[in-house]
């Protein structure tokens, strides 16, 4: 059972296994559309492609009117009739990918997780690390299949925007923003319309978590550099724009073998949309 990464040639090896469900991710926040063209394209023989707007994200203003944020979570129930339209059982290994480094890619990752399910793995170093190593690729759309998987213990936590500002007063644990440093420093909002940082948050940009190849560092080395950050991970908040990229840094610590860190589902995106709260920049 995979559970964090898994390599090309891994997957290369079990890419006809009748059990596994390979994923594709690819996104872009600026054009909804780029994932969708990119898979049309060319895409890892078997994958299905998952569209981080529709399968894997609600509705952005809640009932009673409040802005949640740009990728506030699906209802469970949701997205596990999602799943099972992907064919995903219980029993399933589930491989996810993309072509930015795992930041979408990620994101399916921890919602797995989310509903108790472990059998799953982000390719590592995603579609480039697969092309490089020749492997092929098709434009062939595989035939839909009916999964039935369920929900279970979830493996990974949640706090709201009330916790995180509780947070604030009482630093019982370590917020970590996942954002490039210049939107955290306020210098360069692009996405959002505030720019800045929750009071008393660290910064960790997920792509440190990369090496040159846009794999992942090796856990002992990412242990290292999240020890300085963090100390005990399962004190910790993870949290970005607007949810996604925070999974990034959830994925490295689970590879670094630091276990616990909760995520923060609004992140800055839901945050600044009340000019009540604070910001610090």
């Amino acid at each position: 059972m995979f559970k964090t990464l898994i390599s090309a040639a891994n997957l290369a090896t079990h890419k006809d296994n009748a059990n596994w469900v390979v994923l594709d991710c690819r996104h872009d926040l600026m054009d909804h559309s780029a994932g969708q063209k990119a898979y049309d394209h060319g895409h890892i023989p078997g994958a299905q492609f998952v569209n981080l707007e529709q399968h894997l994200s609600a509705a952005k203003t809640g009932p009673d009117g409040t802005f949640r944020g740009r990728h506030p979570l699906p209802e469970k129930e949701t997205f596990i009739a999602s799943l099972r339209s992907f064919g995903i059982n219980d029993d399933t290994q589930v491989i996810v990918y993309d072509a930015q480094g795992g930041m979408y890619a990620a994101r399916l990752w921890w919602m797995l997780r989310w509903i108790g399910h472990d059998a799953v793995a982000v390719l590592d170093g995603g579609l480039p690390a697969w092309q490089a190593a020749d492997l092929p690729v098709t434009t062939e759309v595989p035939a839909a299949r009916a999964g039935h998987i369920t929900e279970k213990h979830t493996l990974a936590l949640t706090v709201d925007v009330i916790d995180v500002l509780g947070n604030i007063s009482s630093g019982a644990r370590t917020l970590v923003d996942a954002r490039a440093a210049d939107r955290f420093r306020g210098e360069n909002e692009t996405i959002d319309p505030v720019g800045g940082h929750i009071p008393g948050a660290k910064n960790r940009f997920f792509k440190d978590n990369l090496q040159v190849d846009g794999r992942f560092k090796p856990g002992a080395q990412l242990q290292h550099e999240w020890g300085v950050i963090v100390g005990d991970a399962s004190k910790a908040i993870m949290q970005c724009g607007s949810g996604v990229t925070a999974c990034h840094n959830l994925l490295a610590l689970e590879v670094a073998g630091m276990h616990g860190a909760l995520l923060y589902p609004g992140s800055w995106s839901e945050w600044c949309a009340d000019a009540s709260r604070p910001v610090e920049r």
